[in-house]
């Protein structure tokens, strides 16, 4: 064990934890409908427990379903009836020596209608949130005080459930936060107007906790250190929080940031630095003496190691990286860092959960789904497989089939695996995009995969196997529109500029598309000296972006001087322009270029499937090479067919194809 720091025994009040390992609160959607716990959610969160965190802080839990909930599968503990869900929680995270706190919460102005049976949303004033377009309606003095019995009955409950701890939700633009903020709370009566009158509410939560659970019953506040909204919180109104929380007994901060108007802050997208707001917690800890939990992008164990050690802060969270490896802390402190599944910030669990679908990771097949898939079993007789293709889809399978005990070769006719994923080249997405290839590539030598780089796999290559399965994983190529003009000498696509095939310096380049690789392309043509030109169309590709995401992106290349053309079709191609009609008008214009680049995405490359079935029993179709999409699709179908293959082998007799595949 290399990080002392990390795996140090650590206090918040009087709990000692085995390590400085958090899993913070993140939204799952798998609690019952009724907002119980289920076994599902039990799952899900020994499976972290199992994996050698300290603490876990379940995610947001509401303290009052009549008018505050957050989402529509949401964990409430507002009744006594929810006792024995979460007393079998923590029983369940108990087992391995981990402790487990229970984030209670009030959504407030960022609840809305629908979630709350078509009544109005509540809020300490009636300002609507932005980003909710509700007005709310202003709580009473009378309520404000009924609420806040409701979270000292929740933290009781808590107790008697065997939960370890609490942490109250003061973040993120909920009731409390809204509460704290000036730009939220008007109010005039005594939770309204000074800096004293706004903090009442937490401050009177608080110490109700502590009288009724007891001094020694362990309570923090996760707050906002910067709202990134303005006339919100700042750092230095937070801090002065953080003093007066000291000093009435709260045991610890988890310091955050942003609200449902910078949301982006909150759940961070690919393109932030790792660590990028760990600043806000070691201002805090400047004015503190209680522990202070930092989170934000944080993958790897020497960067939380580090952290720790120049005192920035007492415990490290890791939010999304638990859902993508929930062994991040055990193979951490074994020494096993290059088996770690870093997050990349895809964002698709979130949007999985926005939803209302459970949470899904584009990585961890098996996040939500710990019931579905307990364990990779090993197959009781010697078999191989043979796997065409090196992408992200083919590589998940022969992960998946090594562990079940196939011989297992990968054909690879590129010089390295990705596939697609090495297309990516905005730095730093490309930093996180590396991480996966990294995971992967090391799992195939772990696991002591045949990889044959710069090889065709020939029938005769792969007949010399005698494999039980072989599984085409051939990826997908770029779309070129059926356009007058797509065969002249100076349009190519996206691979072209990303590989380097093709030079381009000091042209005037037009770039057809949207999405990751099409803003990557971009961007590399014009930090090249090339006057670019972005015509951004609507693609498959280019919805899977996230608005936050595209607005940073676009912006980014407008800095770089890129013309972003939006609202038209491209008509033809011409040897020196480009032929586009306005959307709305449908007046043409010739756009003068001297190369066209499509990056619009890609379709199905699968030119070995009607051979290989001449020759082959069991031939399977995974990835993109039957539906392209998204590396989130293309790992859940390698993880799928190979977890279940022996399964759809033997059902394969007298099914028709599309039943297969």
């Amino acid at each position: 064990m290399s990080y002392r720091h990390l795996f140090e025994k650590g206090r918040i009040g009087s709990l000692t934890l085995k390590n400085r390992v958090v899993m913070p609160a993140m939204a799952t959607n798998l609690a019952g409908h009724n907002g119980e716990v289920t076994d599902h959610q039990i799952a899900y969160y020994e499976e972290r427990a199992k994996g050698g965190t300290g603490l876990i802080i379940t995610e947001f839990t509401c303290i009052d379903y009549s008018l505050g909930k957050g989402m529509s599968n949401q964990l409430r503990f507002d009744e006594d009836r929810f006792t024995s869900g979460f007393a079998r929680l923590a029983n369940a995270v108990h087992k391995y020596d981990a402790k487990i706190f229970v984030q209670l919460h009030h959504a407030g102005r960022q609840s809305n209608s629908n979630l709350i049976g078509g009544r109005q949303i509540v809020a300490p004033s009636p300002i609507a949130s932005a980003a909710i377009g509700e007005e709310p309606r202003e709580l009473t003095t009378a309520e404000v005080k009924e609420l806040i019995q409701k979270f000292i009955h929740a933290a009781i409950r808590c107790k008697m459930a065997g939960i370890d701890g609490v942490e109250v939700h003061a973040a993120h633009g909920y009731l409390i936060n809204q509460f704290l903020s000036p730009n939220a709370n008007l109010r005039t009566d005594e939770y309204g107007g000074s800096f004293e009158n706004r903090l009442r509410f937490l401050k009177e939560i608080v110490l109700g906790i502590k009288e009724k659970c007891g001094d020694d019953y362990p309570v923090t506040v996760r707050l906002n250190v910067d709202d990134f909204d303005q006339g919100g919180l700042d750092v230095e109104v937070s801090k002065e929080i953080s003093r007066s929380l000291e000093k009435i007994g709260v045991d610890g901060i988890n310091a955050s940031c942003g609200t449902y108007n910078s949301a982006d802050k909150i759940i961070e997208t690919m393109m932030y630095e790792q660590g990028w707001r760990v600043y806000l917690a070691e201002e805090i800890k400047k004015c503190v003496d209680i522990p202070v939990i930092t989170v934000g992008v944080i993958r790897e164990p020497e960067f939380a190691e580090n952290i720790l050690a120049e005192g920035k802060a007492d415990f490290v969270a890791l939010g999304r990286g638990h859902i993508a490896d929930p062994e991040w802390a055990k193979k951490a402190y074994e020494g096993r860092d290059q088996e770690i599944r870093k997050c990349i910030c895809c964002l698709h669990c979130m949007q999985t959960v926005n939803k209302n679908s459970h949470v899904q990771c584009s990585l961890n097949i098996r996040a939500g789904r710990e019931l579905e898939f307990k364990e990779i079993k090993p197959i009781e007789e010697k078999r191989t497989a043979a796997i065409v293709g090196g992408g992200p889809a083919g590589m998940e399978a022969a992960r998946v089939l090594s562990l079940k005990g196939y011989d297992v070769t990968i054909f690879e006719k590129d010089d390295k695996l990705g596939g697609q994923l090495d297309l990516v080249h905005t730095p730093v997405a490309k930093q996180k995009m590396n991480w996966i290839m990294d995971y992967h590539r090391n799992e195939m030598n772990r696991l002591n995969v045949d990889v044959r780089l710069h090889t065709e796999a020939t029938v005769e290559k792969i007949k010399a196997l005698n494999p039980y399965a072989v599984l085409l994983a051939t990826g997908a190529k770029p779309i070129i529109p059926e356009l007058e003009g797509t065969n002249l000498a100076n349009v190519c696509d996206y691979e072209d500029v990303l590989l380097e095939r093709l030079p381009f310096q000091s042209k005037k380049i037009a770039v057809i598309g949207s999405g990751m690789v099409c803003y990557s392309v971009t961007r590399q043509l014009a930090e090249k000296g090339n006057h670019v030109i972005l015509i951004d169309i609507p693609t498959a590709t280019g919805e899977k972006v996230s608005a936050p995401t595209r607005m940073m992106l676009l912006n980014r290349l407008k800095n770089l001087n890129v013309e972003v053309i939006e609202g038209h079709n491209v008509v033809k191609i011409l040897p020196h322009a480009v032929v586009l009609e306005k959307e709305a008008a449908g007046n043409q214009i010739d756009l003068e270029i001297d190369h066209v680049v499509f990056s619009m995405g890609t379709e199905s490359y699968n030119p070995l499937e009607e051979m290989y079935r001449h020759h082959f029993e069991n031939v399977f179709v995974i990835g993109d090479a039957i539906v392209p999409g998204s590396i989130t699709h293309a790992i859940k179908d390698g993880f799928e067919k190979a977890f279940v293959l022996e399964s759809i082998v033997t059902k394969k007799a007298g099914k028709p194809l599309a039943a297969i595949n």
